[in-house]
């Protein structure tokens, strides 16, 4: 079977991952998620004018001439506490006590910090030692969002901070596109799930644990769908049953060109896949099509070429299906360690790197282990180095590198 270039395959992906329906769901299941309609602000925010500290509200007409050595007395006829009514007008040559977020009361202007008065808690005589203009120390209605404003375009990713500017405009159920569900399965009769002593020709199962966290750390919900034996009746039963309940699947093992790969032939007869080499290393193998509407993700068994495969090509679909426009890992510059030296061979090498900024620049060294079933050393690395075929990147060379999480300090 010829290679095909990356490229290739994930646009092939791509075609066959389109994003799902929208839908109201409540604000704290939001993150990570696209909006998919604009929201706009039916109210201010603030909605009403507040003191931005805890200090006195005054007329800053009657404290023009406060300072250190010339405090102006003001009797102090009310205190303003936050989610209290500012019921008592100021007068002239009055104050109101006043705490943060408190509603400003009418007559006055100004609010002098606690900071620049003498008095206290119970006092009815305030001494101001600074001369405030008008409008100090205020948060105006409106000042944050004004009225009518589009506070969150379609197409947003909701962050944290996205979550509260809707919950200040009333909005408890915004319309998304919800996270896609990923169901992972792991495929093989050597597969042992937990700690009871190995039989001859038997492993511990590793990718599965890895994947479904590797999904979740790319803002996908991924959930554990177990591992199922070399048995055709019962690989049909849980492929069927993860498309019926997932809206991607992913399956590990059993997807290269061994005359033993039955989830491959199973696949074969129930979703319509494409079988490939890709011209990458590690992850050459990998497998895509649809199973009654539901992508399937085919990825190789060796434990880091799934992780690489999930990286470079389930990413892009997953988040397709997510209604995101940033489809892929990001890449960027960096500057290439020692180690990062390789042989032609045809494909396009992805080198396993730890990356960290020194000086102002990101650099990226090669873990000490880059088999494609060593896992161990893969766990360190928080990058992949994008290395054409060739002879390698020299060190202090550029090399772009794919993050898979933020690079350390």
């Amino acid at each position: 079977m010829p290679l095909i270039p990356l490229a290739e395959a994930r646009e092939h992906v791509l075609a066959h991952c389109a994003p799902r329906a929208p839908l109201s769901v409540p604000l704290a299941e939001a993150l990570g998620c696209v909006l998919a309609a604009p929201v706009t602000a039916g109210e201010p925010v603030p909605p009403w004018a507040n003191s931005a500290m805890d200090g006195y509200a005054v007329r800053a007409a009657d404290v023009a001439g406060a300072g250190d050595g010339s405090p102006v007395a003001l009797p102090v006829v009310a205190t303003v506490a936050a989610g209290a009514a500012a019921d008592t007008e100021v007068g002239p040559g009055q104050a109101v006590r006043i705490m943060t977020g408190a509603p400003m009361p009418p007559g006055a202007d100004a609010v002098v910090k606690v900071e620049s008065t003498r008095g206290g808690p119970d006092a009815t005589v305030v001494e101001v030692f600074e001369a405030v203009p008008a409008g100090r120390n205020i948060r105006s209605a409106g000042s944050d969002i004004a009225a009518g404003t589009v506070v969150a375009e379609a197409g947003t990713l909701l962050g944290p901070a996205h979550l509260g500017v809707l919950a200040s405009v009333g909005v408890r159920r915004p319309i998304v596109v919800p996270r896609p569900r990923l169901g992972v399965i792991s495929t093989g009769d050597e597969l042992v799930d937990d700690d009871r002593p190995l039989a001859p020709g038997q492993i511990r199962e590793s990718n599965r644990p890895t994947l479904v966290a590797l999904a979740r750390s790319f803002g996908i919900d991924a959930v554990d769908l177990g591992t199922v034996a070399d048995d055709r009746k019962a690989l049909t039963a849980a492929l069927e049953g993860a498309a019926a309940t997932c809206d991607a699947v992913a399956t590990s093992g059993g997807v290269s060109m061994g005359d033993f790969d039955l989830v491959k032939v199973v696949l074969g007869e129930l979703a319509d896949m494409r079988w490939m080499q890709v011209a990458i290393r590690p992850a050459k193998p990998f497998a895509f099509g649809v199973l009654d509407g539901t992508p399937v993700f085919g990825l190789p068994g060796n434990p880091v070429s799934s992780l690489v495969s999930l990286s470079l090509l389930g990413v892009p679909g997953l988040r397709r299906l997510a209604g995101r426009s940033d489809l892929d890992l990001p890449r960027v510059a960096a500057v290439a360690g020692p180690g990062l030296g390789r042989r032609p061979d045809g494909r396009t090498a992805f080198i396993r790197v730890v990356c960290r900024w020194t000086d102002g620049r990101l650099h990226a060294h090669p873990v000490s282990g880059q088999s494609s079933h060593q896992l161990a050393s893969a766990a360190d690395a928080n990058a992949l180095a994008v290395v054409p075929d060739g002879d390698g990147v020299a060190e202090g060379d550029e090399v772009t590198v794919v993050l898979l999480s933020l690079p350390a300090v």
